[in-house]
């Protein structure tokens, strides 16, 4: 075959639209019951949002982006992470001015250049949420038990939340410079990525998993021990309330995620399915986000997990998901003038509201049975000229082959009652 779907990319094919569905429904019910509301961002963006946001030496804008220009001269960017796109119409469309704190949530594709693995794709498909205008760690506790209940409900055994405080920027600056004084004796024995990190992003430092780096990181003096006064109660805080509402959690030092936006809570949540991919979703609070871009001064946190990771861990666990509905009716005609006659009539049950598939061809009934049987349907209508010239229909029933006959004048009230 000469053409296939580009690398890192997928067919999600029937037969694993299930999953699908299963997860965007428990997403939509648990954002719901948050009280968030849907929000849908453009594909693609101003590539300035994202290396102003996310960070020019992160690994997304300097490796993972899909850039091009645009025939009017625009650099213009596939979307890499979902918080940006979100702020950014926050901004645009005044929400500032609505009742705080404003909460939003999206189902998008993701786009990163990045190389393909189990669960992680060039595009794939996020599930996130964002709540903007409460500083108090009361949102930074709700937003991780959010993400958590979804977990649970999904049936994902999840292990304890990985948290940490990276500070805010006035703390930050002496952590820093802790940190590139601490790396300063071993910035040999680090990867290229991380010698060019340690100069430009020593922060980042803490986040790579090679062998030599993560060893060192383990090592690493520690953020939340250069908090300042506001930094170390709003963290010692959020602790309280996760305790009191029973979401486990753990402190990872090593935990910064990947993105320069955040400050203060940063965390991730990782399955319990051991070989699984690690981490299945994170998020933090990026309080300085919304005036970077030329908003008010807007306190905010948000969380993002990645569906076709969920789905990986769905299939590890044995997560039975509910199965889509196959079409109720079936309808076979035998014959050619009762091939005519069932399409209309066929079209006439569907504008009447009644889900149904038809043969489309005159087949052996037996070839039509097992076409009904194959679709799962619960029942079949079999119209042969004998039945069209009586004005009735046989109504057969898959699951016990019993059949009896229908008045074709009324059959649509009939067929609604069973």
């Amino acid at each position: 075959m000469d053409y296939q779907a580009p690398r890192g990319t997928q067919d999600i094919l029937p037969e694993e639209q299930a999953y699908w569905r299963y997860v965007e429904s428990k997403a939509a019910k648990v954002a719901a019951r948050y009280g968030y509301s849907r929000i849908d961002t453009p594909t693609f963006e101003d590539a300035r949002l994202f290396t102003r946001t996310v960070g020019e030496e992160t690994d997304i804008v300097t490796k993972e982006m899909y850039t091009f220009q645009d025939r009017g001269g625009s650099d213009l960017t596939l979307r890499p992470e979902g918080t940006a796109p979100v702020c950014r119409a926050y901004i645009e469309h005044g929400m500032a001015s609505r009742t705080k704190p404003v909460k939003l949530y999206y189902l998008a594709s993701i786009f990163r250049y990045d190389r393909p693995q189990a669960g992680r794709y060039r595009e794939h498909h996020q599930f996130g949420f964002e709540l903007f205008g409460e500083a108090d760690a009361a949102a930074d506790a709700e937003v991780i038990d959010m993400a958590w209940s979804f977990y649970r409900e999904l049936g994902i055994t999840t292990l304890p939340v990985q948290l940490n405080s990276i500070g805010c920027p006035e703390c930050r600056a002496a952590y820093l410079a802790a940190l590139k004084e601490y790396y300063a004796s071993c910035v040999d024995t680090l990867c290229g990525d991380c010698k060019i990190r340690y100069g430009k992003n020593p922060l980042r430092l803490l986040d790579c998993k090679k062998p030599d780096c993560r060893a060192a990181a383990l090592k690493a003096p520690h953020a939340i021990d250069y908090l300042c006064p506001d930094c170390k109660a709003h963290f010692e805080k959020l602790t309280a309330l996760l305790g009191a509402i029973s979401v486990p959690f753990e402190v990872n030092h090593c935990l910064v995620r990947g993105l320069d936006y955040y400050s203060r809570t940063v965390f991730e949540i990782q399955p319990q399915e051991e070989g699984a991919q690690s981490t299945i979703g994170g998020g933090g609070r990026y309080d300085n986000l919304i005036p970077q871009l030329g908003g008010e001064a807007t306190p905010a946190i948000g969380f993002a997990t990645g569906i076709e990771r969920i789905i990986l861990n769905l299939k590890r666990q044995s997560v039975t998901v509910p199965a889509l509905e196959a079409p109720r009716f079936f309808l076979a005609a035998l014959g050619e003038a009762a091939v005519m006659a069932a399409f209309k009539l066929a079209s006439d049950l569907r504008r009447e509201g009644i889900p149904l598939v038809e043969s489309l061809s005159s087949r052996s009934l037996k070839s039509q049975l097992r076409q009904a049987s194959g679709l799962g349907a619960r029942y079949t209508l079999i119209l042969g000229e004998a039945e069209l010239e009586s004005r009735q229909i046989i109504l057969r029933d898959m699951g016990t082959s019993a059949q009896h006959t229908l008045p074709l004048d009324g059959l649509s009230p009939a067929l609604k009652a069973l």
